[in-house]
């Protein structure tokens, strides 16, 4: 049954309906705005404990910090525990992937028709057990990770080089995706992580490129790499240079066989064989090709190497990757003095992506942007709330259960079916239902909090949060936000709903 809410229920949605009221912050010595506010844009959602840390070490120093972060971020024990304790923490994206694929085939061996359809329900559900492990543990690290703004950048990427974790065996491996093609990227070379991601079986299952092969080309990989990760639509980029790329591509692939492949012919040393992935001489088309008015030789991986750096230096490369790290963290129409700024850095640093963003976030521009405040789309919604709601919490422990709140916000993650990933503008997130389903949203994390802490077949444990609005201390950046918000949560009957009121308002929207 829906809880029963309190008659400000009605004052909390038309305030959150008019969405009109931009965040500000407190300007008191102990808190002040402009760095309140940095820490909540940089981070997955400031909480008191993060903003301490950054005023005990000075902005830049923190900064320096998040953009040049330790490898083996210091995770609290419970979290560390829990991630070691998912199985694509044991097992091995590749072996899992093998296992299934046989498995997959002895289903079809199966004679007994029901039989062999429960058998592939239960593998499929293998597949995505994986993909579940994975969101759970991309929670875990959103929430906990003191590496806050490479975790921030681990799902900008993610989204930037979509996979949707449903389609074929993607789910199997996704967790290697993002362990080790992505993340040990997101603040690093983008030249590096765009080979990561074209090696990364998960992207080459999903666009289809694993089935490229000379004589029967697939072209949807190629278009996509230059249309979505690199030149962008407008990039200058033609038809003819899709299929030339498309060429260049052929051969570069995934064997799940569980079997190394034996290379023959001419070409037989150019094979390549890590994992999963591999690149086929058998595969490939060595004919000689032009990418973007480049002469390729047909040199076998050596092309896609080459076209690697072609498309990662090109300017129009440089200018859509700064353009879409502009809206991310700026505004949904970013300055194009900006642009042209973080363009100039991209070209100059060679696309050092943690170079770039240093440049993004000592601009004007991104000053100016934390008056206003930039809306929050649902992960960054859910991840905030419940950073600020647990902050004094032990870490939670049903990680699914943030997933799931997540997905019925309608970006579930890893679940966007398209390869050009999530928007990320207000006007994507902002319409009357999904602001009603947040409402829904803040009352089950202020209400119903034990469900983040339940564990499978036991009890709904009880946790009683503090109250939210008192997290700062007198000088609270809440303090600062419209009357209306403030007289909402002032008129809550108790702490569940004031601090109902609080994740619902308007300027809590906004980051």
């Amino acid at each position: 049954m829906p809880l029963s809410l309190p008659s400000p229920r009605h004052a909390v949605l038309a305030v959150l309906l008019a969405a009109g009221a931009p965040a500000m912050h407190a300007q008191a010595a102990d808190v002040p705005a402009d760095l309140y506010a940095r820490v909540d844009r940089i981070t997955w959602g400031a909480t008191p404990e993060t903003l301490a840390q950054a005023r005990q070490q000075g902005y830049e120093a923190w900064l320096q910090g998040q953009l040049k972060p330790p490898a083996r971020p210091a995770l609290p024990r419970e979290v560390a525990a829990r991630i070691a304790a998912l199985p694509i923490s044991t097992t091995d994206a590749a072996q899992a992937a093998v296992a299934l694929r046989e498995r997959s085939q002895a289903d079809k061996q199966i004679k007994n028709a029901d039989a062999q359809l429960q058998a592939r329900r239960d593998t499929n559900k293998a597949i995505r057990e994986r993909g579940e492990q994975t969101r759970e543990r991309a929670v875990w690290l959103a929430l906990y990770s003191p590496n806050q703004l490479q975790e921030h950048m681990t799902w900008f990427w993610m989204n930037h080089f979509n996979v949707w974790l449903n389609k074929g065996y993607v789910g199997a491996v996704l967790d290697d995706y993002e362990a080790r093609a992505v993340r040990p990227h997101a603040l690093g070379s983008f030249r590096d992580l765009l080979e990561a991601t074209l090696r990364s079986p998960a992207m080459l299952m999903y666009l289809d490129n694993a089935a490229s092969r000379v004589g029967k080309i697939n072209e949807n990989y190629a278009r996509e790499l230059l249309e979505l990760h690199t030149l962008g639509v407008d990039g200058g980029y033609s038809q003819r240079d899709v299929q030339e790329l498309a060429r260049i591509l052929t051969g570069v692939g995934v064997n799940t066989s569980g079997t190394p492949r034996r290379a023959k012919g001419a070409h037989a040393a150019d094979l390549i064989s890590e994992g999963l992935f591999e690149f086929n001489p058998a595969a490939h088309d060595y004919g000689d090709k032009v990418l973007l008015g480049h002469p390729i030789k047909g040199r076998g991986w050596a092309e896609v190497e080459q076209a690697l750096d072609i498309l990662a230096s090109h300017p129009a490369t440089a200018r859509h990757i700064s353009r879409k790290l502009a809206t991310f963290f700026v505004a949904d129409a970013p300055p194009e003095a900006l642009v042209d700024q973080l363009s100039r850095s991209f070209t100059q640093s060679h696309g050092d992506i943690a170079a770039v963003l240093r440049v993004l976030f000592n601009s004007p521009a991104f000053a100016a942007s934390l008056k206003d405040g930039k809306f929050k789309d649902p992960v960054h919604y859910v991840y905030a709330s419940l950073r600020l709601a647990l902050h004094d919490q032990p870490p939670l422990s049903n990680a699914r259960a943030v997933a799931a709140l997540i997905s019925t916000l309608g970006q579930p993650l890893y679940g966007r079916l398209t390869p050009d990933g999530y928007p990320l503008t207000q006007n994507d997130w902002a319409g009357s239902g999904q602001l009603n389903a947040r409402f829904e949203a803040a009352r089950a994390i202020a209400a119903a909090t034990g469900t983040f802490y339940r564990e499978p077949d036991q009890p709904m444990p009880r946790v009683k949060l503090s109250r939210l609005s008192e997290a700062y201390g007198p000088a609270s950046p809440f303090n600062q936000w419209p009357a209306a918000s403030r007289e909402a949560i002032g008129q809550a009957r108790s702490v569940t709903d004031a601090n109902t009121y609080l994740l619902a308002a308007p300027p809590f929207m906004r980051r």
